[in-house]
């Protein structure tokens, strides 16, 4: 397991970086003279350039040495990471905001087909999973650092540290991969053929799955702090407590379960990964609409354990689904474009959320998209026995 220790290091460092700016919303604003309105560009242009970024990443992953891209990435979003430090004025920041989006982009499907390429398909849930939980590791520390140090050091000296965590990381990251190199493109035979993506009707299902379900974990993720003071009129503090350690201490347990269940059913089963990805979706689904209904704190936060848990079914599964259906040759670009649909279903359900939230309301946004989720998994697990060749 000495690779995905390596690279589950650089994946929280990924998300302890893009994270943390969430919490120093306010010292940003006092210092760069950032207009409320202004400050949801900071979320947005990282949204974008990564998301619309992740199928060109995919596909280098495919045809470069993703040992290299995976080390190229970490020092170049540290170095983004110190530039969000420096800035100082708005449109300096969201450049660099918008660098850290391209850059940390070209990550996720390096690592996702580099661990796949090393473990068997028999160990691929749980090794896909333990990486998975890095980015609930990340989300927690950056929230709390982030908070933290702008008020004891500085909103900068979060940056500046973090940046050169990430620049010593990646020497000790290049030593820990010297073991695991991938040929790069010219020195093999490229076979793959992107239009597998999209003759695989199951991977295709996949996407459809996924996106109904990030739709639904980031209205869970963005508002669910929102909703509870609102509903239970608790503080900052105490909402964004609740809001994050019973869902995300849940969702652990559900990736590392999922991931050696799959594993353990695939023995007897080829499509289990697939089945068990349904599943997460399909039960998942109603416990975010509950969680929006509750009518005491207490139903809250157990129902959002029961996302988290059912969640982390999906989390951990949805690539290593992928990689049953689509050929090693895509593995990059098929994490890349299922992760987009991902990230752009997330940013619409956002902002949308917004907008309709007091109108529509949450508990009513969420059983609609509780109904497209759960018929997506039924849709996913009817396609599930078709599959490409490899």
């Amino acid at each position: 397991m000495a690779l995905i220790a390596y690279l589950w290091i650089a994946f929280a460092l990924n998300y302890v970086d893009r994270q943390m700016v969430y919490s120093m919303f306010p010292a940003l604003k006092a210092d760069l003279g950032i207009a409320n309105t202004s400050l949801g560009l900071v979320g947005s242009i990282f949204a974008w350039t990564y998301t619309l970024s992740l199928p060109l990443a995919g596909r280098l992953a495919d045809l470069w040495r993703r040992d290299a891209m995976v080390i190229s990435s970490l020092i170049l979003w540290s170095l983004a990471t110190l530039g969000c430090g420096l800035a100082d004025s708005l449109n300096s920041f969201l450049f660099w905001r918008g660098f850290m989006g391209l850059t940390e982009s070209l990550y996720y499907p390096a690592a996702l087909a580099l661990i796949a390429s090393h473990y068997a398909e028999a160990q691929r849930s749980r090794a896909l999973g333990i990486h998975q939980s890095a980015q609930l590791v990340g989300v927690i520390i950056g929230g709390w650092y982030g908070g933290w140090a702008a008020d004891h050091v500085g909103w900068r000296q979060a940056f500046f540290v973090a940046a050169s965590l990430g620049i010593g990381y990646s020497a000790i990251l290049k030593y820990g991969l010297r073991e695991h190199r991938t040929p790069q493109a010219s020195t093999q035979k490229h076979s793959g053929n992107i239009s597998d993506l999209f003759r695989s009707k199951t991977y295709l299902a996949l996407c459809l799955a996924f996106s109904c379900f990030c739709g639904i974990q980031w209205i869970f993720f963005a508002w669910f702090p929102t909703f509870l003071q609102e509903r239970f009129s608790l503080s900052m503090t105490d909402s964004g407590w609740n809001a994050t350690v019973f869902v995300q201490s849940s969702a652990i347990i559900g990736i590392l379960a999922g991931g050696a269940l799959a594993d353990i059913l695939r023995r007897r089963h080829p499509q289990a990964r697939l089945y068990v990805a349904a599943a997460g979706v399909l039960v998942s689904a109603p416990f975010a609409y509950l969680t929006f209904s509750a009518a005491s704190l207490n139903l809250a936060r157990i129902f959002s354990c029961g996302f988290g848990l059912f969640a982390g079914l999906l989390a951990t599964n949805a690539f290593s689904a992928a990689y049953d259906v689509i050929g090693e040759k895509n593995r990059g670009l098929a994490a890349g474009v299922l992760n987009m649909t991902g990230g752009i279903s997330s940013g619409a359900m956002i902002y949308l959320a917004g907008i309709w939230k007091d109108t529509i309301g949450f508990a009513e946004m969420l059983f609609w998209m509780m109904l497209a989720a759960m018929l997506s998994a039924i849709l996913l697990a009817t396609a599930s026995n078709r599959r490409v060749e490899r």
